[in-house]
C-alpha cells in the first residue's frame, strides 16, 4: 500500500460540503496546508468567527473522512476563526452614532471558555528562549503537586515541545468517545503536548492560525478531570500564539521566568507588558540560573549576574518568587525525564521549587481571588 500524501488528503476532503451545503471545503479555500506525520494528518479549517460554534460538526466530519482513508491512523483538524471564510461577507451596516461604539472592535476574538473541572490556570512565560522556562514549569507543577494540589501541565510550545522529554513520557494519547483526548501521565501529573502527537525529530512548519487553533483544541478538548491548577508552559516570546492564549484562556495569573542578565530582563519586560495589556495578573518573577555553586569548593559564582529579576520585581511592584541556581543536578535529572522535585525530593534544589510553588499557591488560593472577567482586546 502506497503512503498517503497531502494531495490524497485534500482530494478526500473535497467530499466534505461547505457550510451552506454548496461546494466543498477545499475548493472554497477553507483548508490549510496538510501536514502528515506518523500516519496522522494535521490541518485547519478556516470558518467565519460568528459561525465557528455551529460548524463543529463540519470539523468532525472532516476528521472522520480522513481517518477512514486506508493507511491513515488518525486526523487532527482545528477550526480557525475568520470573518469572511467559507461564506459571503456580512452586509455592510450603517455607521453607529458617534460615542456609541469603539472605532476599532476586536477582530475574530473568541470569548474565553472555562475548562470543565479546572479551577485555576496559570501561564509560565518568558520574553525569550533559553532561560529554562520549561524545566521551571515542570518542577513548579510537581512542586504544587507535592503540596497536595491536583495539577495538570499543558505544553503550549508547538515548535519546541519539551514536556515529553522532561517528564520521561513516550507513546501516543488515546481518544475518549472519539472526541476528547486522554492526557498522558507520569509522576501523577497529567500532561498534554504536541510532542505526544508528532515525532520528536519532525519539524513543525505550521502557519500562525493553525497553531493557535491547535493550541486551543489541546486546551479545551483534553479530558483534564478535576484540577486545582493547570500550568501552561508558554512558548517563548510575545507573538500571536502567546496573545491567543492570554486572550482566550481564562488565566488566573502569569509567572515570568528570566535569567539575571540585562538582555534576558529586557525581553522579560516585553512579556510582562503583554500580560498587563490583556489584564492577566502577574503572580511574580522567578530568577533562573541565578548563581552557580561550585561542587568542589562550595563557592557561589554569579555567571549571568545576580539579582536582576528581584530588582525588576521590586521596580514594577510584583512579588519575587525565588531564585533557582544553575545546577548540574537540575540539568541531568531534566534530561533523564526525572525532574529534581521527584527524583531528589529531599535535596536543596527540590526545596527551592517547592518554596516557589508555595508562594504561587498563596497567590492563587489566598483570600483575594485573582481570576477576572475577560478583557476586550482592541487592535489599533
Amino acid at each position: 500500500m502506497s503512503e498517503v500524501t497531502s494531495k490524497d488528503v485534500l482530494e478526500r476532503l473535497k467530499t466534505v460540503r461547505g457550510p451552506d451545503m454548496t461546494g466543498n471545503i477545499v475548493d472554497l479555500g477553507m483548508v490549510s496546508e496538510v501536514f502528515i506525520s506518523d500516519g496522522k494528518a494535521y490541518f485547519s479549517i478556516t470558518v467565519r468567527s460568528d459561525k465557528a460554534k455551529d460548524l463543529e460538526p463540519l470539523r468532525l466530519a472532516a476528521e472522520r473522512v480522513v481517518k477512514d482513508m486506508p493507511g491513515m491512523k488518525g486526523a487532527f483538524a482545528a477550526l480557525t476563526a475568520d470573518k469572511k471564510a467559507g461564506a459571503a461577507p456580512p452586509r455592510p451596516q450603517a455607521a453607529p452614532a458617534q460615542g456609541h461604539a469603539h472605532p476599532h472592535p476586536p477582530r475574530g476574538a473568541a470569548p474565553k471558555q472555562t475548562i470543565p473541572g479546572v479551577k485555576r490556570m496559570i501561564a509560565v512565560a518568558s520574553g525569550k528562549g533559553g532561560v529554562g522556562k520549561s524545566t521551571t514549569s515542570v518542577n513548579i507543577a510537581l512542586g504544587l503537586q507535592a503540596l497536595e494540589y491536583k495539577v495538570g501541565l499543558l505544553d503550549a510550545d508547538i515548535y519546541g515541545p519539551s514536556v515529553p522529554r522532561l517528564l520521561g513520557i513516550s507513546g501516543r494519547p488515546q481518544q475518549i468517545d472519539g472526541r476528547l483526548i486522554k492526557p498522558m501521565e507520569n509522576y501523577g501529573l497529567k500532561a498534554m503536548s504536541m510532542g505526544f502527537l508528532v515525532d520528536e525529530e519532525v519539524a513543525m512548519i505550521w502557519r500562525g492560525p493553525m497553531i493557535q487553533s491547535a493550541l486551543l483544541q489541546m486546551l479545551r478538548e483534553v479530558a483534564w478531570g478535576d484540577l486545582d491548577v493547570l500550568v501552561i508552559d508558554m512558548p517563548p516570546g510575545t507573538g500571536d500564539v502567546q496573545l491567543t492564549l492570554a486572550q482566550q484562556a481564562p488565566l488566573s495569573g502569569a509567572i515570568i521566568v528570566s535569567t539575571p542578565q540585562d538582555l534576558a530582563l529586557l525581553d522579560a519586560r516585553k512579556a510582562i507588558n503583554m500580560f498587563k495589556k490583556v489584564e492577566v495578573p502577574l503572580l511574580g518573577l522567578i530568577e533562573n540560573m541565578s548563581h552557580f555553586i561550585c561542587p568542589n569548593c562550595g563557592t557561589s559564582h554569579d555567571i549571568f549576574g545576580h539579582g536582576g529579576a528581584r530588582a525588576e520585581a521590586e521596580k514594577i511592584g510584583s512579588p519575587f518568587l525565588g531564585e533557582v541556581p544553575l545546577a548540574l543536578t537540575i540539568r541531568e535529572t531534566s534530561d533523564a525525564g526525572a525532574p529534581v522535585v521527584v527524583s531528589e525530593p529531599d535535596g536543596p534544589h527540590a526545596r527551592v521549587y517547592r518554596e516557589i510553588a508555595g508562594r504561587i499557591a498563596e497567590r492563587l488560593f489566598g483570600d483575594e481571588p485573582l481570576s477576572r472577567a475577560a478583557p476586550a482586546i482592541v487592535f489599533e
